[in-house]
C-alpha cells in the first residue's frame, strides 16, 4: 500500500509517519511539508510544497490511502479566516485530489464535538470539513474524534499544557457515555491510524464509513 500523510510535522502526524515506516505492509509513505522532516528512510518520500497551490501537485496524490492530521489553532493561525483555510481548505483540497488520483481510503483527524451546526467556530469548521469529505465518494472513510491530545508538542499551546496536567485526574470520572471526552495520548491515536491503514492492505476493496471516538480509538490501537 502507498500512503500519504498530511500534517507530518505535527504531534500525531509525525508519529503516524514513523509507525507506517515500521510496517512491512506499507510500500511507501509520501509526506507534503512546508519544511523537511528530520527523518530519513528508504520508503519515505518528502515533497516541500505550497499548500495554497496543491492543485499544481496533483500527481503527488497518486496513493492508496490518505491520512490527514493537519490542524492548527485560531491563536496560531492568527485569524478565523486563516484557521479555516488550514483546517478546512487544505484538508478538503488534499482529499479531493487524492480521490481523483484513485485513493480509496481516507483517515481524517477531526475533533470531539465536531458538527457543522455547532455554535462554536472551531467545532463548526471541523464538522463542515467532515460533511464535505463525505461527498467525495471514498469507499473507506474513517473520521477520528479525539478529545485533548496528550504528548510533547514543538508548538507551545498554553491551554493544552494546562489541560494535560489536569486531564489524568479528570479522566477517572469520565465514565460510561462520558468516556469519549477523555484525554488520549497522541501515540495511541497514531497507532490506531497506522493499524487501520495497514489493515486495508490485505488486497480486498475497503468499504465503510466510521466515526472513531475514545473507546474505538483505544481498541484500534490494540
Amino acid at each position: 500500500m502507498k500512503a500519504m500523510v498530511l500534517g507530518a510535522t505535527g504531534l500525531t502526524g509525525h508519529l503516524v509517519v514513523q509507525g507506517l515506516l515500521a510496517r512491512e505492509e506499507i510500500e511507501s509513505v509520501t509526506v507534503l511539508v512546508r519544511r523537511p522532516l528530520e527523518l530519513e528512510h528508504p520508503r519515505l518520500i518528502q515533497h516541500q510544497v505550497d499548500f495554497d497551490s496543491l492543485d499544481s501537485h496533483a500527481d503527488l496524490f497518486a496513493v492508496d490511502a490518505l491520512i490527514c492530521c493537519l490542524g492548527t489553532t485560531i491563536r496560531t493561525a492568527g485569524s478565523q479566516a486563516r484557521f479555516r483555510e488550514v483546517d478546512y481548505g487544505y484538508p478538503l483540497a488534499a482529499a479531493r485530489l487524492a480521490r481523483e488520483q484513485g485513493a480509496r481510503a481516507l483517515i481524517l483527524m477531526s475533533a470531539i464535538g465536531a458538527s457543522s451546526s455547532s455554535t462554536i467556530f472551531y467545532n463548526r469548521v471541523k464538522g463542515e470539513l467532515e460533511d464535505a469529505v463525505r461527498e467525495l465518494g471514498y469507499p473507506y472513510l474513517s473520521i477520528y474524534h479525539p478529545s485533548l491530545l496528550l504528548g510533547d508538542r514543538q508548538e507551545h499551546r498554553k491551554g493544552e499544557e494546562l489541560g494535560q496536567m489536569a486531564m489524568p485526574l479528570i479522566n477517572r470520572v469520565l465514565l460510561g457515555p462520558l468516556d469519549k471526552y477523555r484525554a488520549i495520548k497522541a501515540e495511541t491515536v497514531a497507532t490506531a491510524m497506522v493499524n487501520e491503514a495497514c489493515a486495508l492492505s490485505d488486497g480486498e476493496e475497503p468499504q465503510g464509513s466510521w466515526t472513531r471516538e475514545y473507546p474505538d480509538i483505544v481498541a484500534l490501537a490494540g
